[in-house]
């Protein structure tokens, strides 16, 4: 089996990688401050994707500052001493790129997607906004009614206040369980100088990982960094190394499981049934990935196949997962009528419950490998999922596994591995959140009666 690319710890400026893989080059730099740059240059490719990282989500604040890495997202695009917001967003409508960001619950990325010819535009737009953001006091209050906006809209979405409600129903008081955009009670409270403080504490050097892939030359791309950043004031250490890879915190997970019913009036009542899942770096991981499928990852899964095709239950079902540095979500969802509600939950436990008790058959193992595999290389197809996976091989793992490794990883979990799994998930304390119509409390009781699954 060929061997995973290892980062490092994460690496003594001046610390250099370079390697051949998967028809494409790819090269890690440690550079003064401890900044680090990896890039992938792929054969061919007219663009290049790049992102500014900084491993830094909503779980890293603090009481005062719930809200302040989502918050940056957007402040960071209103200008910087040089640019304005004008400026910004015409940099990349004029060669017909695009510019965004993301704010995780570990880490945020600012990226963008352009043209060979205009990445040395992208790399020193993105870098500026990261070092140089005004965080102007009127921006600042007008970006709080945008994002108040932006939570009202979530608000009335109601698989998103399943989803948002679910990870706190499961993670309850732990930081991993805080809504990523923060509260419209802690964006109306949070003042500019908790958000000023978040920045100026968080967004350094030596938590700067520059990713880069398509049309992209390494060197090249690590002097653009370098200029851009000192042009924004920066001032770098060379003896500096970067911040060490997270580890887990001291908070302490919880125990139990909960049940919560969220009222709203909608058609439908959108339910989540799961318990806390996997660590990021578990070696199980590939085993998830594997159930995850089974259960509900395409129209052949089981949950689709049980709760849609034969009793036409739900338009949407399906299974997911989500990893952080010491826990884990697994989680089963579906919308349907208020009153299948008990049926659709029951049906949800039950097909992890089968799993649990009996293996996948060879074909239906085979059937959600062979589409893990495929779902793997067609969504590499682009240099921003190239550069976004470069991004959590850094900063997650701690090594980048090879496309030809994840594929042999994949195909060598056995029918044993995923029943193990599903035994261990399917024993542990469940949550249940309920979204739709409801005057009294459905999920309590409803959690209360699915049976519990006697630990493995």
């Amino acid at each position: 089996m060929p061997e995973a690319l290892p980062l490092g710890p994460a690496g003594e400026p001046g610390t250099e990688l370079h390697v051949e893989q998967d028809g494409s080059v790819i090269r890690r730099s440690v550079l003064p401050g401890g900044i680090r740059v990896l890039s992938e240059a792929i054969p061919a490719q007219r663009s290049a994707a790049v992102g500014a990282w900084v491993a830094v989500g909503s779980r890293d604040e603090t009481d005062g500052h719930h809200g302040s890495t989502h918050f940056l997202e957007h402040l960071l695009f209103k200008g910087t001493a040089r640019r304005d917001a004008m400026d910004i967003a015409v940099a990349f409508d004029a060669v017909g790129g695009e510019a965004n960001a993301a704010t995780g619950k570990e880490h945020t990325c600012y990226y963008a997607r352009v043209l060979d010819a205009d990445l040395p535009m992208a790399v020193d737009v993105i870098t500026d906004m990261v070092t140089s953001a005004l965080l102007d006091a009127e921006d600042f209050e007008t970006e709080r009614g945008v994002i108040l906006e932006e939570l009202a809209m979530a608000g009335d979405d109601p698989v998103d206040v399943v989803h948002e409600q679910f990870a706190t129903a499961v993670l309850g008081p732990h930081p991993l369980g805080r809504p990523i955009g923060g509260t419209p009670a802690t964006i109306r409270e949070v003042p500019r100088e908790a958000v000023l403080e978040h920045y100026r504490r968080t967004y350094v050097p030596r938590e700067l990982v520059v990713t880069a892939a398509g049309a992209v030359d390494h060197e090249t791309l690590c002097r653009q960094v370098l200029q851009a950043v000192e042009a924004g004031g920066w001032r770098l250490d060379p003896a500096e190394a970067p911040v060490a890879r997270r580890t887990a915190g001291s908070d302490a997970l919880p125990t139990e499981g909960s049940a919560l019913t969220v009222r709203r009036t909608t058609e439908q009542a959108n339910v989540i049934l799961g318990c806390q899942g996997l660590p990021a770096r578990d070696e199980r991981r590939w085993a998830l990935s594997v159930l995850m499928t089974a259960l509900g990852g395409g129209m052949s899964s089981r949950l689709f196949q049980e709760v849609r095709e034969r009793r036409g239950l739900a338009y949407s079902t399906y299974a997911f997962a989500s990893s952080y540095a010491e826990a884990g979500l697994v989680g089963l969802y579906a919308g349907c009528a208020p009153e299948n509600t008990t049926e659709v939950v029951t049906l949800l436990g039950a097909e992890l419950d089968k799993i649990a008790r009996e293996p996948l058959g060879a074909e239906e193992l085979e059937r959600a490998v062979g589409q893990l595999c495929g779902n793997l290389v067609l969504g590499l197809e682009d240099t921003g999922s190239r550069m976004s996976r470069l991004g959590r091989a850094e900063i997650v793992h701690g090594e980048l596994t090879t496309i030809a490794e994840s594929l042999e990883l994949i195909r060598a979990v056995t029918a044993e591995q995923v029943q193990e799994l599903a035994a261990e998930l399917a024993a542990r304390p469940r949550s249940l959140v309920v979204v739709g119509p409801f005057e009294d409390d459905v999920a309590g009781p409803l959690l209360a009666s699915l049976a519990p699954v006697p630990a493995p």
